[in-house]
């Protein structure tokens, strides 16, 4: 009881923002040059270990996407705007924004690809399946509808835990399956894991929303809870460091035995099962125990660069895609007719696309703000 007592309020104590989701999406998102250019210019081979194995599989893998979408959830509670119809419209634009990103990383670009190349086997026959298959974006937008839905039916945290479970266990036991019909299996892709088992194309199902639901309620419910929390310091001494040391050794584990996400295919990670969303969950909360505690000692010019990438997240992460899609899958490919390059050359020009997206993303935050300053002056 006195560890509750000193620990928790009854009523909502810990507003404005938190410093280690900030951090907790900052960092992931920094990395995504980098996975994603490792992708896509190393072999199967060079992806099987070093600096190539770490970044496609560790940073990001578990590291990633679950922080990504348990942050998002959490947040809910700390939005000024948090009502089920505000956040049903944020699911709604994150729609609009994730198909407006397909058009620019794959149409464009794939459309110039194949007017310098003439290959239409490389650029038009994919273009369908990576327009409409579901990423990142498409299932953020639909879990947000999802969990906006449960506000308005006001469900309680613990139905809405239940509901999430029983849909990620649903998800583990229907994954990478081929439905036959690859119209199908695009549609059904947004909901379920699919997959074209001929192999013959390449099926973008990759945040299924039975799969993954379970992440950004379970942080949904943790920011309601967080809300209350008096003293963060021992909140999180009372679990993250536990939580930590066993995620570690499940990655460990799972990587030696190539079991749950570790196995072979991307689908593994993507279509994943409740025991890796466990071991995902508990990595998430370890690592913000971590940024929580590193917050109160970095320099203040440091947490604000982190809330400045956390305010602008989503610009970070189209930019970018658009910078590696035009870069790998086009410049590379009409120069040297494959769009393999050394490892050393990829982090080089993941570097470049670092800095270029930091570069664009401030001037249009500046854009931005004169925007607003000349109608409030109006």
């Amino acid at each position: 009881m006195k560890y509750f007592e000193k620990v928790f309020s009854h009523e909502p104590c810990n507003p404005g923002r938190q410093t280690e989701f900030d951090i907790g999406k900052a960092l992931p998102i920094l990395c995504l040059p980098f996975i994603h250019c490792i992708i896509e210019c190393c072999t199967k081979e060079q992806l099987l270990h070093g600096v190539p194995y770490a970044f496609d599989m560790i940073i990001g893998g578990p590291m990633a996407a679950p922080m990504f979408m348990f942050c998002m959830g959490a947040t809910i509670h700390y939005s000024l705007r948090h009502s089920a119809g505000e956040m049903a419209k944020r699911g709604l634009k994150l729609l609009l924004i994730g198909f407006l990103l397909n058009v620019c990383r794959f149409i464009i670009p794939y459309m110039i690809g194949y007017g310098v190349t003439g290959d239409a086997e490389r650029f038009l026959t994919p273009l369908p399946y990576f327009v409409f298959g579901n990423d990142v974006l498409q299932f953020a937008g639909l879990a947000m509808l999802c969990i906006a839905l449960m506000m308005k039916l006001k469900t309680p945290k613990w139905t809405m835990l239940v509901i999430a479970l029983a849909m990620s266990v649903t998800g583990s036991l229907f994954r990478s399956v081929d439905l036959g019909n690859n119209v199908l299996n695009v549609i059904f892709g947004w909901f379920i894991g699919t997959e074209d088992s001929t192999g013959q194309v390449t099926i973008v199902s990759y945040f299924p929303l039975l799969n993954w639901l379970i992440v950004p309620v379970c942080g949904y419910c943790f920011g309601w809870l967080l809300q209350r929390v008096k003293d963060k310091t021992r909140f999180y001494l009372s679990f993250s460091p536990v939580l930590l040391a066993l995620a570690i050794a499940y990655l460990i584990i799972g990587d030696h035995f190539e079991i749950g996400m570790f196995a072979e295919g991307e689908n593994a990670y993507y279509h994943m099962l409740t025991y890796d969303v466990a071991a995902s969950l508990a990595l998430t909360l370890g690592a913000l125990g971590v940024y929580c505690a590193i917050s109160y000692v970095l320099p203040k010019k440091i947490n604000a660069f982190f809330t400045f990438v956390s305010r602008n997240i989503t610009a970070f992460f189209c930019i970018h895609w658009v910078f590696v899609r035009f870069i790998t899958n086009v410049l590379l490919y009409a120069i040297n007719g494959t769009q393999e390059f050394p490892v050393w050359g990829t982090m080089l020009i993941s570097c470049g696309i670092l800095i270029a997206t930091i570069f664009i993303v401030t001037i249009r935050r500046r854009i931005q703000a004169a925007f607003k300053a000349r109608r409030a002056a109006v």
